[in-house]
C-alpha cells in the first residue's frame, strides 16, 4: 500500500508544512521506509492540485533535516531517520505541540478536563496496537 498524502485547507498549516509534517510521520512510524522513493515534485504537485513550488520547499526543507535525500535523475529517496532528540530539543516540541493543542481545543469551547479521558483512552488505544495486541 503506498502512502498518500493529504492536504487540509481549513487547518491554518501551510501546505508545505503539512507535507513535510506527513513524511516525517510516516518514517518516524515506519509507515515509509528508508531507501523508499517519494513521489516527483511534478507528479505530487499534480495529485494534490498545489504549485509545483510549495511541493518544492516542502522536498528541499525535508532534505536540509536530513530525513530526504535526492538523487539526481533517480528521485527523492527516504532517509535513514535518526529519532533521537537532545532532551532540552524533545521537551521543547513536546511543550510546544501540547500549547499548540490548548489553544486549538480552547478556541472550540472545549477544557483540557474534558479532554484527558479521552487522550488516555487513545494513548492506551495506541499502546495495544503498538504491542501487537488487539
Amino acid at each position: 500500500m503506498a502512502f498518500t498524502f493529504t492536504l487540509s485547507n481549513s487547518s491554518g498549516v501551510p501546505y508545505y508544512r503539512q507535507i513535510v509534517n506527513q513524511v516525517i510521520f510516516g518514517a518516524a512510524n515506519g509507515i515509509l521506509k528508508p531507501g523508499e522513493r517519494l513521489p516527483t515534485v511534478r507528479q505530487l504537485a499534480v495529485d494534490l492540485q498545489v504549485n509545483l513550488n510549495t511541493i518544492a520547499k516542502a522536498y528541499s526543507e525535508l532534505e536540509i533535516r536530513g530525513i530526504v535525500h535526492t538523487q539526481q535523475g533517480t528521485g527523492t529517496f527516504v532517509s535513514e531517520i535518526n529519532n533521537e532528540f537532545r532532551p532540552e530539543e524533545k521537551k521543547k516540541e513536546i511543550e510546544r505541540l501540547c500549547n499548540r493543542f490548548l489553544d486549538e481545543i480552547a478556541s472550540m469551547g472545549i477544557s483540557s478536563k474534558e479532554v484527558i479521558p479521552t487522550l488516555n483512552k487513545i494513548i492506551q488505544q495506541r499502546t495495544k496496537v503498538s504491542k501487537g495486541d488487539k
